[in-house]
């Protein structure tokens, strides 16, 4: 009888692995015997699924394809078998989570060294991307989301709100002043977003109306993480979500400004997970962990 599963196995570890000597350790075969299963399999499907090189392994649009839903069964398939094994309440397994960089760097990471000893039996990827990530093409369990949510047919619980916070380094402070009142940036460097255009106008409340305001400024950047470091070094004033800044406007590296004239509203962070009639232990354990770590908000300042 034909082993699918065991080709199917193979085949997502070794492109996964990215290479068959790595996933040959993880499954405890020889990197021949891979070689062999995922042969097999290209054969009875009679379609190449890996380009080979001496230095690389490739996928062909076929075997995209086959990967994205061979992930998908065989996470079914682990479902399954645990809880006929009785097991089935006990969070373990691979749990694949994606999120934006800024979450991942200064939210999610100092807490999963807390999440990963109690819950030992999980492993755990971590995909930290600003893309819109396909969950189910990319075979993703939990997605932190951050904003409006475009897709209803996944399910959501909320973990926190945010908001953007204008800030300073004490050095930029020292050597141009603060500002008091949202005009006053007109004579300041503000460091911008180089193509999202929209995060360049800043918009604040007074008096009961809404003041939109274009910033200027010598440095424009897309990546956050970038337009915190050079604010911190005192090269200009900056805007960004809470969640990035709370660490360093607590530690002092930066001051928040113009906070009393903000007029922006929450935005919701939801942990997203596909629709599944038997959700595997280990997403509910961790979406749980993260309500549990973000209430209240620890980027609340």
């Amino acid at each position: 009888m034909i082993d699918h599963a065991s080709e199917m196995a193979a085949f997502v570890r070794v492109v996964d692995s990215r290479g068959f000597s790595a996933a040959s350790s993880s499954l405890g075969l020889t990197p021949s015997a891979v070689s062999k299963l995922v042969t097999r399999l290209e054969t009875r499907l009679g379609v190449r699924l890996l380009q080979r090189t001496t230095r690389a392994l490739h996928l062909t649009a076929e075997g995209e394809v086959f990967h994205a839903a061979a992930r998908r069964i065989l996470a079914e398939i682990e479902t399954l078998e645990n809880q006929v094994s009785g097991q089935g309440s006990t969070p373990q397994g691979l749990l694949r989570v994606t999120t934006s960089l800024a979450f991942s760097t200064h939210q999610l990471t100092p807490v999963l060294p807390e999440f990963l000893a109690r819950y030992p039996l999980v492993r755990l990827e971590l995909l930290p991307t600003d893309r819109i990530v396909d969950m189910i093409e990319e075979g993703m369990d939990v997605a932190l989301r951050i904003g409006r949510l475009a897709d209803t047919s996944f399910m959501a619980r909320k973990i926190g709100e945010d908001r953007r916070l204008i800030c300073a380094a004490p050095s930029y402070l020292a050597r141009h002043g603060a500002p008091g009142r949202p005009e006053d940036l007109a004579r300041h460097n503000c460091i911008l977003s180089r193509e999202r255009g929209a995060l360049n106008r800043w918009q604040f409340r007074i008096d009961g109306e809404i003041l939109t305001i274009d910033v200027t400024g010598r440095l424009a950047v897309d990546e956050g993480e970038l337009q915190l470091q050079l604010a911190v070094q005192g090269l200009g004033i900056v805007r960004l979500t809470r969640l990035t800044v709370a660490q360093a406007v607590r530690s002092g590296a930066l001051v928040p400004l113009l906070d009393a004239f903000s007029a922006d509203d929450p935005v919701a962070i939801h942990a997203v997970y596909p629709h599944r009639r038997h959700l595997a232990p280990r997403v509910t354990a961790f979406v749980n962990f993260l309500i549990e770590k973000f209430t209240p908000p620890p980027w609340e300042i």
